[in-house]
């Protein structure tokens, strides 16, 4: 049977340059730049997230996993997503 979970996640300020995101005892700021899925993000899609394990973000209502070690370190982490605006969904 699992334990009970000690971590806990908060999001404690949401800014224009990205937001603050309180990880156990790390206070961790998440730049737009770095991670540009959470620029256009309400609110409520920013502050909804889960812990999944002690290096696993999850955002449901976004479907971004993260891993806090990208959070801490992004240069380790070249590869960003990145939207292609000349695309065009065609039906």
């Amino acid at each position: 049977m699992p334990g009970i979970a000690t971590s806990e996640i908060e999001v404690s300020l949401v800014s224009s340059k990205g937001f603050w995101l309180l990880v156990d005892n790390d206070e961790l700021f998440v730049s737009y730049a770095e991670f540009p899925w959470f620029k256009h993000a309400t609110v409520e899609q920013i502050t909804t997230v889960e812990l999944l394990s002690p290096n696993h973000l999850y955002w449901p209502m976004l479907d971004v996993d993260l891993a806090v070690e990208s959070i801490r370190n992004p240069a380790s982490f070249p590869l960003i997503s990145k939207s292609n605006p000349s695309f065009q969904q065609t039906r």
